[in-house]
C-alpha cells in the first residue's frame, strides 16, 4: 500500500481558533527532530555497511521521518506564520551531531543498535498517539494519527531486523535491557531539549540544557495517559526479550504512568 503524502492531509480544514499554543511549541520542536532523519540514515548506513537490505530499509524509513518533519513544519507555519523552520533546523542540525567515519554502533552491537531504534519508535508512536488524542485542531489531529501509525510500523521494521541479528550476536536479556534503559535515559539529553530551544526560544538568550529539557518535558508529559504508557512498556519488553503481557510488564507500566504523571505535575508547579 502506498505511503501517505503531504497532499493527503486535509489542510483546508485548518482551524486557527483551535490551536493550543503549548502543543504548538511541541510540534515546532518535533518538526526539527523528525526532519533530521537523513542524518540518522547516514549513521545506520555506516553501522550496517555490509547489509544492503537493511540499508535500503533505513533510507526508506528516513524519507518517511523527513516527511513527518515537513508535515509538522507546514502545520506549525499555518498556526504561526512567523515560525522560521529553515533557520531553526539549521541551528538544530549544527548542534546535534551523530557519529561519523565509523562502522561501529554506539550501542556496542548491531542488535543493540536495533533495540535502541525499537525504543525510539515505541516512544514516538506513543507520543504522537497522545498528541492526536489531545489535539482539538483537526489538521494536527490527522497528521499525528498518520505519524503514530508510521512509527508503529517502523517499530515492527526494526524489530524484524533485530530478530535476524539476535540469531548472530545472541546478546543476553540483561544486556538488552541495559541498552533499552540507556536509550530511555537519553530521551532527556540534548536532542529534545535543544530542538525545543531552537524552535521556540533561540532569540531569548543562550541555550541552557536543564532549563529547556524541563520546559519540553513539562508540556509533553501531561498528554500521556495510562493506556499510552502501558502499550509503550509492553512493546519495549518485547524488544528486550521479556514477556510483554506478564506481571512485570504490568507493574512497570503502572510505575511508569505514575512517574510521568508525578513528574508532569512537579514540572508544572516549578514552571508556574
Amino acid at each position: 500500500m502506498a505511503h501517505w503524502k503531504l497532499d493527503d492531509i486535509p489542510w483546508q480544514r485548518f482551524e486557527p481558533a483551535l490551536v493550543d499554543p503549548e502543543i504548538l511549541k511541541l510540534v515546532k520542536a518535533a518538526s526539527l527532530v523528525e526532519h533530521n532523519g537523513h542524518a540518522y540514515a547516514r549513521y545506520l548506513e555506516q553501522v550496517f555497511a555490509d547489509d544492503p537490505g537493511f540499508k535500503e530499509a533505513a533510507w526508506a524509513w528516513a524519507r518517511e521521518e523527513v516527511q513527518h518533519g515537513e508535515a509538522l513544519a507546514r502545520w506549525a507555519a499555518l498556526a504561526d506564520p512567523a515560525f522560521d523552520f529553515a533557520g531553526a533546523f539549521a541551528l538544530f542540525a549544527a548542534k546535534i551531531k551523530l557519529p561519523s567515519g565509523t562502522n561501529h554502533s554506539v550501542r556496542g552491537t548491531r542488535a543493540g543498535e536495533l533495540i535502541a531504534r525499537c525504543v525510539v519508535e515505541v516512544g514516538t508512536s506513543s507520543y504522537y498517539t497522545a498528541l492526536a488524542a489531545a489535539a482539538a485542531e483537526p489538521v494536527l489531529h490527522e497528521i499525528c494519527k498518520h505519524i503514530a501509525a508510521d512509527e508503529l510500523r517502523h517499530y515492527k521494521l526494526f524489530y524484524t531486523h533485530l530478530k535476524r541479528y539476535l540469531e548472530r550476536e545472541r546478546i543476553g536479556a540483561l544486556r538488552r535491557v541495559l541498552v533499552a534503559l540507556g536509550r530511555l535515559f537519553e530521551s532527556e539529553d540534548d536532542e529534545l531539549a535543544f530542538a525545543y530551544y531552537a524552535a521556540n526560544h533561540a532569540s531569548d538568550g543562550p541555550y541552557e540544557r536543564k532549563r529547556y529539557a524541563a520546559a519540553y518535558a513539562r508540556r509533553a508529559y501531561r498528554f500521556f495517559r495510562p493506556a499510552h504508557v502501558e502499550r509503550a512498556v509492553a512493546m519495549t519488553m518485547k524488544a528486550v526479550g521479556l514477556d510483554p503481557k506478564g506481571g512485570l510488564s504490568r507493574a512497570l507500566a503502572r510505575f511508569a504512568a505514575w512517574f510521568m504523571a508525578a513528574r508532569a505535575h512537579r514540572l508544572a508547579r516549578a514552571g508556574a
